[in-house]
């Protein structure tokens, strides 16, 4: 099967489970986690034969694999233009691991399963549909589509100021949406008035006046979900308000649909508002870095402590972008992959393991648990040293990466970026200590955590392919960081 039918079954899967009783939980479990491992190994199988492990039977053009395109809205030039290639590969790959994951880490919800799953895969589809869509018009109905059901998993199966959680996110996104649809707009008239293929605007290049005021919109717009700094307040509210799964999807793949439409939708589009606003970007990547590490640093609340961190990593991401070379840009895409593994498997300990069992995250509260949930500290131990950029995991890659191309552009970036590694090392084995190591008779009401339920098997299997995910990319990068590099040659010839 093509790589779009990671699409069709996802949505498949979602319509099935609709006409599924109410009450056979298990059964609709069962669909769920069917339909995540066959998107999962479509992806898997197409990202072998694209690296040319085994026989490709499809043409590369550009370092496409154009998958199909057909005329959707033919009065308004809208097609149905869905491609991969190096730059988007990885994301779809990140996307069916989350979504397995995830449906594992939430085998445990009893309330209205049946939407819940519904809404999961739903979202998942949509997901797929942004990385792969090559028209401007169809990327962003399957971004609003990816978002929709991001509310109700919130404001319905969440904790902690739920609602509240759930409506900032969508405001944020919503108001993002709208920069983004005037740019699009404003792209559409200004190549012409005849397509939205985003292929065909970035081989006839718009006026230069014009794109460096359409590119900030579109831009900022899609940054707003990547969590850039200062529209990054969203990110860890709807992170501590969401379930496990919910958070899983939200660090893992949502905000790299803000990254990756800032890569094809705004960069390639726009080179030349690129050029003019590049410095502002790769600042803003840095003052994230170093704002979400200072503030994850002081916080108290274990999943606050992880979605200050989400900011902080997402900052490479668009440090990375803005540099405009080799290393800086194909380190920024690697870091998108490495952080959407790191963030779901840090949030699949905090949420799913530590607080369903201790029902607290307060750090002062918790402790000792490496004695009663010995699985959960070596989980959080490798996710954690992953996410301090410790070699031997795919962080580590990504982040020399990023500092490397940084540091081509200026040392000043490379060297303020760098400063937040000690900050993460920080706040990870601060947080390892108090929750797996600290004494039991530091904090307050612990007596049902020496009878805490063991870890499951769903939860076991789904922390085993995270990490096996972040070992293998991190002593093997370049089963995914050649194909990336060579797709970054490409888009980087097509720079002014």
């Amino acid at each position: 099967m093509r790589t779009d039918w990671t699409i069709y079954v996802t949505f498949l899967g979602a319509g099935l489970i609709m006409l599924l009783p109410r009450n056979a939980k298990n059964l609709i479990r069962w669909v769920a986690l069917l339909t995540g491992v066959i998107g999962l190994g479509i992806g898997l199988q197409n990202y072998i034969a694209y690296n040319g492990w085994v026989d490709a039977n499809q043409p590369l053009k550009d370092g496409f694999w154009h998958l199909a395109n057909v005329a959707w809205i033919p009065s308004l030039g809208v097609h149905y233009h869905l491609a991969v290639d190096g730059l988007n590969f990885p994301l779809v790959l990140l996307n069916g691991i989350v979504c397995v994951t995830g449906i594992l880490f939430s085998w445990n919800i009893e309330e209205r399963v049946k939407e819940f799953f519904a809404f999961f895969l739903t979202l998942i589809a949509g997901v797929y549909g942004v990385f792969m869509a090559m028209d401007l018009f169809l990327l962003f109905v399957f971004y609003e589509l990816a978002i929709v059901p991001k509310y109700f998993i919130i404001a319905i199966w969440g904790s902690t100021r739920k609602e509240y959680g759930a409506m900032k996110l969508v405001l944020y996104s919503f108001i993002g949406s709208a920069a983004v649809f005037i740019g699009i707009l404003a792209a559409f008239f200004a190549g012409g008035g005849q397509t939205f293929d985003i292929l065909e605007l970035a081989r006839h290049p718009i006026a230069g006046q014009i794109q460096v005021w359409v590119f900030p919109l579109i831009f900022v717009g899609f940054a707003v979900l990547a969590g850039m700094w200062p529209f990054h307040t969203w990110a860890p509210t709807g992170h501590v308000a969401a379930p496990t799964a919910a958070s899983m999807l939200l660090a893992g793949v949502v905000m790299k649909l803000g990254s990756y439409g800032c890569l094809r939708a705004a960069m390639l589009v726009f080179p030349s508002g690129l050029a003019h606003w590049q410095w502002w970007i790769a600042w803003l990547g840095v003052i994230g870095i170093l704002y979400g590490a200072a503030v994850a640093l002081v916080q108290k609340d274990f999943k606050f402590i992880i979605g200050y961190s989400s900011v902080s990593h997402m900052g490479f991401v668009l440090l990375g972008l803005a540099t405009l070379n080799r290393d800086g840009m194909s380190g920024a895409i690697l870091q998108m992959f490495s952080h959407g593994i790191v963030a779901s498997l840090l949030f699949a300990v905090v949420g799913r393991m530590v607080y369903d069992r201790t029902h607290t995250r307060q750090l002062d509260e918790l402790g000792g648990l490496a004695k009663t949930l010995p699985f959960a500290c070596v989980t959080f131990v490798i996710g954690g040293a992953a996410s301090m950029g410790m070699p031997g995991f795919s962080g580590f890659v990504a982040e020399v990466q990023v500092l490397i191309g940084a540091f081509k552009m200026s040392p000043w970036l490379a060297v303020a970026a760098a400063l937040s590694i000690a900050v993460t090392a920080a706040y990870i084995l601060n947080a390892i200590h108090k929750v797996f190591f600290g004494k039991d008779d530091e904090h307050h009401g612990t007596a049902e955590v020496h009878a805490l339920p063991p870890i499951t098997v769903p939860e076991i299997v789904a922390a085993v392919m995270l990490m096996a995910a972040l070992v293998i990319i991190g002593l093997f990068p370049s089963v995914m960081l050649d194909m990336i590099q060579a797709n970054v040659d490409i888009f980087l010839k097509g720079m002014p």
